[in-house]
């Protein structure tokens, strides 16, 4: 699908962060995982990564904001819009030699985000939307979200808490209440990709906690372009500051929201 100058510079931008990324995951998977050794030559790649994405975002539109996980905050000359980049991920599948990671960039546009391209360069898919022009993956291939309408037949993705997190007893409740009436729950670790792949009608729905406006940007918009629902699981919440996120078809979204909210 052709799309605006903006999505066009994101897309080529996150190709090229993407391919650097490839590069060092080759080199990653021959490295003896260690915190020290493994975990700082992640952390280079993905700092490489943000610089390539910020060089080609800002040098398309120097006026524009930027917030990304590593770079932190800069406040553009035009305040009404703003990169919001992940440059990785799925960090720790990347450090583990997993292929499930992506880079992930959205645009927003007076506090609405407007256009999201989530990429996912070890397989080679590029999942990407407008506002009001729909959701696609790579050249031509529109979006749509799954059509099952029982909870039984779907299949869900979230993400477990890990180190000494506060919020897995929710989480825990959560699966406990989920799990048996559904056809099966998912954790990949990525959240941008999980967002996509519910778009794309690979999972029914997802939901986690606790993420960051970078997580889950990109997503939100690639999912409710593809016919999907994304709330924060605070009905009342804001969803990007919030970082609580559900999404769903349309036929599950109001079980799923159910057993999840649990009222």
């Amino acid at each position: 699908m052709p799309g605006s100058a903006n999505l066009n510079i994101m897309m080529k931008a996150a190709r090229k962060a993407g391919r650097s990324l490839v590069k060092d995951f080759r080199e990653v998977e021959n490295l003896q995982v260690s915190m020290k050794g493994a975990g700082d030559f992640v952390s280079r790649a993905d700092l490489a990564a943000e610089e390539i994405l910020k060089d080609e975002l800002l040098s398309a539109r120097p006026t524009y904001g930027w917030l990304a996980e590593e770079g932190g905050e800069t406040h553009g000359k035009d305040p009404t819009r703003r990169w919001i980049v992940d440059p990785l991920d799925g960090t720790t599948n990347f450090l583990h030699g997993l292929p499930h990671w992506a880079v992930s960039i959205a645009l927003e546009h007076k506090g609405q985000i407007v256009a999201g391209v989530v990429f996912d360069a070890a397989k080679d898919e590029m999942f990407y939307a407008e506002k009001g022009q729909g959701a696609w993956m790579n050249d031509n291939q529109r979006l749509r979200v799954s059509a099952r309408s029982r909870l039984i037949e779907s299949i869900f993705a979230t993400g477990l808490p890990f180190g000494n997190r506060p919020d897995l007893p929710d989480i825990l409740q959560d699966l406990g209440r989920l799990s048996p009436a559904t056809a099966g729950v998912r954790r990949w670790g990525a959240a941008a990709l999980d967002m996509a792949y519910v778009a794309a009608g690979r999972y029914e729905g997802y939901w986690e906690r606790r993420l960051n406006v970078w997580d889950i940007a990109a997503g939100v918009i690639i999912v409710k372009e593809a016919g999907g629902f994304a709330e924060p699981l605070n009905p009342r919440g804001d969803l990007l500051q919030d970082g609580n996120v559900i999404c769903a078809n349309e036929p599950i979204f109001e079980q799923f929201a159910k057993v999840i909210r649990n009222n």
